[in-house]
């Protein structure tokens, strides 16, 4: 396995002394992420300055959130500014953000994936740009456009990720995409994503070898039970926060994920209680199960043991966020981790 970690600007105001400490100790990608903070493409371009082997990427930019050529451009320039070290990840989001902030239409966010990725490739292969789809349509119809390609040196082999969980978003990445930026992940149910990750790749006369699968935890080690059932009992709001405040009322992916691989009973009850305003108690409901589940925490040993857990399951990318309250302590994480990895 690859390894890898995800930061964003706007919460961590080392994040380049992190990332540049990181490629220095063996880390093997960073992915930048786009929540409702700062930009992804920003970062990655002054990332791409401060790092000599590192693969950056966008993780993710928000489809929706700019025209797909725009998001093209952004690539193209990310991938001259770091030598070739530029992967594109990109995610359909949520109505929260992309109604609730961007202003923008959720509406058909399957279409909007595929169209958009359909028009970002024209671009990076320097083709005139022409689409006429149900979310995409350049150029503008009745307008006095025509079709145009992009000045830049073309450059068709940036890689194309998709951030995913619904199983026919799955299935659209397994069709058109180079990788899969999964979360919510339990190695124990991960056919919940990858029986749909294949279909999708055989849909398209592809296999598992066509697609890169890489997806996250976060990484702390124990060094006793009660610190663990510590670190435990610490994470479950945050994964309270997943089930119940990542979406609107009606619509939560994460939750919808994690109850296909399990834990549907959890999710529902966690949501309710969150829905109804009442964090502490809907935290009190995640079990130490589930977090254990979702996370890389415990005894060196157990970490170890969860890696090669994940590795069968079909990871071929682990993104570490590695625990700690000072970038001292989170890099210490990292490199232990990284070293568990290497190991396997």
């Amino acid at each position: 396995m690859r390894t890898a970690t995800t930061v964003e600007a706007s919460s961590d105001p080392d994040v380049a002394t992190f990332v540049v400490e990181a490629e220095r100790i063996g880390l093997d990608e960073c992915w930048v992420a786009e929540a409702w903070g700062s930009d992804a493409p920003s970062l990655l371009g002054f990332l791409a300055a401060r790092t000599e082997r590192l693969r950056l990427g966008s993780g993710v930019i928000q489809v929706g959130t700019r025209s797909p050529v725009a998001i093209a451009q952004a690539a193209l320039t990310l991938a001259e500014l770091s030598s070739g070290r530029f992967s594109l990840g990109l995610g359909s989001s949520g109505p929260q953000v992309i109604e609730g902030l961007h202003g923008a239409s959720f509406a058909r966010p399957l279409t909007r994936m595929r169209e958009t990725i359909a028009v970002i490739r024209q671009a990076l292969a320097g083709e005139k740009v022409s689409f006429a789809g149900r979310s995409v349509a350049i150029p503008r119809p009745g307008g006095e456009g025509r079709p145009m390609r992009l000045s830049t040196t073309p450059n068709p082999d940036i890689p194309v990720y998709v951030a995913s969980l619904s199983p026919r978003m799955l299935e659209l990445t397994g069709e058109v995409a180079d990788g899969w930026l999964g979360t919510s992940f339990v190695p124990e149910g991960a056919a919940a994503y990858l029986d749909h990750l294949d279909a999708g790749l055989a849909a398209a006369g592809r296999t598992r070898a066509d697609l890169t699968v890489c997806q996250g935890a976060e990484v702390a080690f124990a060094e006793s039970p009660e610190e663990l059932a510590t670190m435990v009992g610490e994470r479950k709001k945050g994964l309270a926060f997943s089930l119940g405040g990542m979406g609107t009322e009606s619509t939560n992916f994460y939750a919808d994920a994690y109850a296909r691989q399990g834990f549907a009973e959890v999710a529902e009850a966690v949501r309710e209680r969150w829905q109804a305003g009442d964090r502490d108690g809907a935290a009190a409901l995640v079990p130490d199960a589930m977090v254990l589940a979702t996370t890389l925490l415990g005894p060196e040993e157990g970490v170890r043991a969860r890696l090669r857990v994940w590795a069968d399951a079909g990871v071929d990318t682990v993104r570490l966020y590695p625990a700690g309250d000072s970038l001292d302590e989170r890099l210490t994480t990292l490199g232990r981790a990284i070293d568990l990895v290497r190991g396997l």
